[in-house]
């Protein structure tokens, strides 16, 4: 260590909300209705899906995909996060900040990946539809939801791999309440983390910027397409079906923007913590009610179940008879 005298960091602390001592409740019951509204929605989605055999179509695979990924993508920060909002003790162990650190990028960038695959699902629909049972096979929808996760896992492995392989010097207190890149950066020491911190920012652009392109490129021939249809029902009728992704894509990526490409300049880190809930809580939040209320065919497989389920025995009725003048009553 260059003789220095360096005290090797073995856990960190969380400084998350610990800022703003006065709103710790109000962010804890705020965050948990986001949390469990977000979990329940997305598994609602899922079973949706799951129960209706009209909806076993590539459209819905992936949705389901994406669910599963939003689920894990939660669950990796979120409870920790409210866990921390009601105690006082924000320590987390070396190893535990490295795995939250993983499961975060892991499928955050399988999410999307996956909204990509969706762009590309759409596209395959509107402006090859002859040769969308060909291009969307089992088999081939089953390859893409597989390389988005192991794309999501090779970018979180390899985040990791590189911050986790600095050396932390102190102090070793994390100005975030999750175990995210730059706050790390900023406590790492040694010559190399400058080109660490360039090397992912280059590598984390590019795959956000190439999944952003190519849904981008996408929807430019999807909107060419539907110009050519001649009557304005059909063109209303193709656009709908890309109207919830559309807006999910224009979610994620509005709120990453903001965080990741804002100018460089004097800002507070308490204003960084409470900018990162944006994609961290609230897009996950959006994100099944835009499914929901956005997708027409989704919408209304879940008043039909909600409608089922207050009215379970409709059938049953048949088998009754009105009692009898003398009082009694017959089952058939």
């Amino acid at each position: 260590m260059l003789g220095l005298n360096y005290s090797l960091v073995s856990e960190f602390f969380l400084i998350g909300f610990s800022t703003f001592p006065h709103l710790q409740l109000m962010f804890f019951l705020l965050f948990l209705f986001m949390y469990l509204f977000t979990l329940l929605g997305n598994l609602l989605i899922m079973a949706t899906i799951w129960s209706e055999h009209s909806l076993h179509t590539p459209m819905y695979l992936f949705l389901c995909a994406l669910s599963i990924s939003e689920i894990f993508y939660t669950f990796a920060i979120i409870p920790r996060m409210l866990a921390d909002l009601l105690s006082t003790l924000h320590s987390i162990a070396f190893l535990a900040c490295a795995s939250q650190m993983f499961f975060s990028f892991t499928f955050g960038f399988t999410h999307s990946f996956l909204l990509t695959v969706m762009g590309y699902d759409r596209y395959v629909a509107i402006c090859h539809p002859l040769r969308y049972n060909e291009l969307m096979s089992p088999g081939g929808c089953a390859c893409l939801v597989a390389g988005s996760w192991v794309g999501g896992s090779l970018m979180g492995t390899l985040v990791t791999t590189a911050i986790f392989s600095l050396t932390f010097c102190g102090p070793n207190e994390i100005h975030h309440f999750f175990c995210h890149v730059p706050p790390l950066l900023k406590l790492a020491c040694g010559e190399n983390v400058l080109e660490v911190a360039k090397g992912l920012g280059m590598v984390c652009i590019t795959a956000l910027l190439g999944c952003f392109l190519l849904i981008l490129l996408s929807y430019a021939f999807i909107v060419a397409a539907i110009l050519k249809i001649p009557s304005a029902e059909g063109r209303q009728k193709a656009f709908s079906t890309c109207a919830s992704h559309l807006t999910v894509v224009i979610v994620h990526y509005g709120f990453a923007s903001v965080i990741y490409l804002k100018p460089k300049g004097p800002h507070s880190e308490e204003g960084d913590t409470l900018m990162a809930t944006t994609y961290t809580v609230l897009t996950p939040f959006l994100s099944p009610i835009i499914f929901s209320l956005r997708n027409k065919e989704l919408k209304v497989t879940m008043k039909k179940a909600a409608t089922t389920t207050q009215h379970p025995l409709p059938g049953n009725y048949r088998n009754f008879q009105m009692p009898s003048r003398r009082g009694r009553t017959t089952v058939g």
